[in-house]
């Protein structure tokens, strides 16, 4: 009996496959963001995203409703832990949520 050899499969790990399949979002033109620390205008502005900022969308929340670019909403995305924009500043390509509601 003869033994062929195995050719070695290399195994990508996947924290580094998910980060690459991570997908952003650009903020309108010309825009400085405010990021609150909530889903709403009633929530403390946390910081700024200058101009040309793109974002990883977590999960969506409803919250306050906000005329801006890309229409009106209540849709608020969250960006990071304690963190939201208003979705009518963020080119998602649709007008409903795109990601699940934020737990």
């Amino acid at each position: 009996m003869s033994v062929e050899p195995v050719e070695e499969v290399q195994r990508t790990p996947l924290v580094t496959t998910l980060a690459a399949a991570a997908t952003y979002f650009s903020v309108a033109p010309g825009v400085r963001l405010n990021v609150r620390s909530g889903p709403g205008t009633g929530y403390p502005i946390v910081k700024s995203l200058p101009e040309g900022s793109r974002v990883q969308i977590h999960c969506q929340a409803p919250g306050t409703q906000v005329t801006g670019p890309y229409g009106t909403t209540t849709i608020w995305d969250n960006i990071a832990s304690g963190q939201y924009v208003s979705d009518a500043y963020v080119n998602t390509g649709s007008d409903g949520y795109i990601r699940q509601r934020c737990s």
